[in-house]
């Protein structure tokens, strides 16, 4: 048997409870992995409030992704061995002591790393790389406007652009987010809350190539208004509502694409091919030292209620990861 967390009942944080269960036991071509660090992410609550349903066969117990070690193998499994270090995409399951995992869906833990930033990696950077390099398209010499820079999608998107010498622009809710922003990297950040993005671009003359959206509701207008010629815009999450009202007349006067996705309804296949490009292109940043996750905070695994409403004040700059 091992701690995990239940979701008891959609609801608020308090719905989170620490409980026993069984260890699960991995299938052909999968890895158990006992797990140090699991990451804490928005969907985690958007399943928890009873929004994000696991998608078929995956664990109800919540968790996008861990690191720890690996501790038995499925039958088939080739590449990693007892006792691996690895960190990994889940579709669920993250917040337990044990979890299993497709073995093409984990990644060596990148040397030099705890596992707690280890376990800060795989959502984040799988989300950002599908949907800034492969459906945003982003190159060199372009411009990225990154709205809500200052958290765990946000500071990765930064940093992975910066790395591939885009020039970015970010919004965030304060002054000290703004202030972390420009110090990862940034060259322009936005206080959400005194200036208007829009008039703020237009008075620099600044139209971004490429727009990470997770935002929605009334940003899709403004969106629209800002971005480039043959600009792209990408939604990962629409916080603010993703019905809205709006004119679609730039999309064609413009010549744009507004695309999005969703990560974990993918395949095992899917995300596999993502993995084997982080691992082709930005493994080797983290080698060079020129991306690494940024951790706010750490909570126990049986605090995970409070990691919760630490994510929903959204008072926090980077991750937050649930430790075992």
């Amino acid at each position: 048997m091992m701690k995990s967390i239940a979701i008891a009942t959609p609801g608020g944080p308090e719905v989170l409870k620490l409980v026993d269960a069984p260890v699960p036991q991995p299938s052909a071509g999968q890895v158990l992995v006992k797990v140090h660090g699991a990451g804490v992410n928005r969907p985690d609550i958007l399943q928890r409030q009873g929004g994000y349903p696991p998608p078929p066969g995956a664990p109800l117990t919540p968790g996008l992704e861990i690191a720890g070690e690996v501790s038995a193998l499925g039958t088939g499994v080739s590449r990693y061995e007892v006792g691996d270090r690895v960190c990994a995409l889940v579709p669920g399951g993250g917040y337990a002591e044990y979890a299993v995992v497709a073995e093409d869906n984990a990644l060596p833990v990148p040397p030099g790393f705890t596992m707690v930033e280890a376990a800060a990696i795989p959502e984040t950077y799988f989300t950002v790389w599908t949907n800034v390099f492969d459906r945003g398209r982003l190159q060199a010499g372009e411009t990225i406007l990154v709205h809500g820079g200052s958290s765990g999608i946000g500071t990765t998107a930064l940093q992975l652009a910066k790395a591939f010498d885009a020039r970015v622009i970010v919004t965030a809710g304060s002054d000290e987010k703004c202030a972390e922003c420009l110090r990862l990297g940034a060259d322009v950040a936005i206080n959400y809350r005194t200036s208007d993005f829009v008039e703020e671009l237009k008075s620099r003359n600044l139209a971004p190539n490429l727009i990470l959206d997770m935002v929605g509701g009334d940003y899709v207008a403004r969106n629209l208004a800002v971005v480039a010629m043959h600009g792209r815009i990408v939604n990962i999450a629409f916080q603010k509502g993703s019905k809205v009202e709006v004119d679609l007349l730039p999309i064609m006067l413009k010549r744009l694409t507004l695309t999005g996705s969703t990560l974990r309804p993918r395949s095992v296949a899917e995300k596999a091919e993502i993995a084997r490009a982080l691992e082709a292109k930005v493994w080797p940043l983290f080698a060079e030292g020129k991306c690494k996750p940024v951790i706010f905070k750490t909570f126990p695994l049986g605090s995970a209620s409070e990691a919760h409403r630490l994510l929903e004040s959204s008072l926090h700059i980077g991750k937050v990861v649930l430790m075992n």
